[in-house]
């Protein structure tokens, strides 16, 4: 975390530095934030519904930079690789780090997970309303006027079956958040630390050993950059759609 803190300590003084005084006339530098939020709200409003954005935004934004910084720090150096440990077949071998990447640790997934899930909650009950709520999952969805009375009861009973089946799939929302985010960046911070070793492994002469040290790990820094965000993106994304599943059939309906 204390790298997290320093990253966004560092982007809080440059967004500062760019921005400046806010203008109706913006700088350069407000320009660039301006049209990053701006690209934000594209990729956002459309599956929530211009009804949610501003109230879903805060949350939807505040993940993605936060879960995006955390991403990006892990990869300093340093992190993950200074800590007690012990010397393990030829090489020291980490066994308590004193920095960990934000994102490796299980609770701050599941903290995310966590929030996300009873944000959305609140959400869907403030704009949405319960009678929208139970309508969307356990509604009949067919067109009565082109079925007969006796498949429209029928179909409804299919959908009220299949309601109780998304009831289980929402209840299960925060283990699928917590471990694809958590499995995606452990799994990358231990593929990092393979292939600094991976000389060793390969029994490679020293000199080369140590060569590949510095040059072997830097497609997968690369990487592991595009992970970051891609990562971010997705968690973002998926609340958003989950938010836009209830409350964004508002918009539908008018468009």
């Amino acid at each position: 975390m204390v790298t997290s803190w320093v990253v966004s300590v560092v982007l809080i003084l440059l967004v500062r530095w760019l921005v400046g005084k806010p203008s109706l006339i913006p700088s350069r530098g407000q320009l660039i934030i301006e049209e990053c939020i701006g690209m934000l709200r594209g990729i956002i409003q459309p599956i929530v519904g211009r009804k949610v954005f501003f109230p879903s935004f805060w949350l939807l934004s505040g993940l993605f930079f936060f879960i995006l910084i955390n991403n990006i720090s892990g990869l300093f150096p340093g992190v993950g690789t200074i800590g007690y440990g012990h010397n393990h077949q030829g090489h020291f071998s980490i066994t308590e780090a004193w920095i960990r990447p934000g994102n490796a640790d299980l609770n701050m997934t599941l903290a995310l997970a966590a929030v996300a899930n009873l944000t959305w909650l609140y959400l869907i009950f403030k704009y949405a309303g319960l009678k929208v709520i139970i309508k969307d999952w356990f509604g009949n969805k067919a067109d009565r006027k082109e079925l007969n009375v006796g498949m429209f009861y029928f179909l409804g009973v299919i959908f009220i079956a299949v309601g109780f089946i998304e009831v289980i799939s929402i209840i299960f929302r925060p283990v699928s958040l917590t471990f694809r985010l958590f499995g995606n960046v452990f799994g990358g911070e231990s593929l990092l630390h393979s292939m600094f070793h991976l000389g060793e492994k390969l029994n490679f002469p020293e000199w080369l050993s140590n060569l590949s040290m510095g040059i072997v790990p830097i497609p997968f820094y690369m990487l592991e950059v595009l992970i970051g965000l891609v990562q971010a993106l997705v968690f973002m994304l998926l609340v958003s759609v989950y938010i836009g599943l209830i409350c964004n059939h508002g918009d539908e309906e008018h468009h």
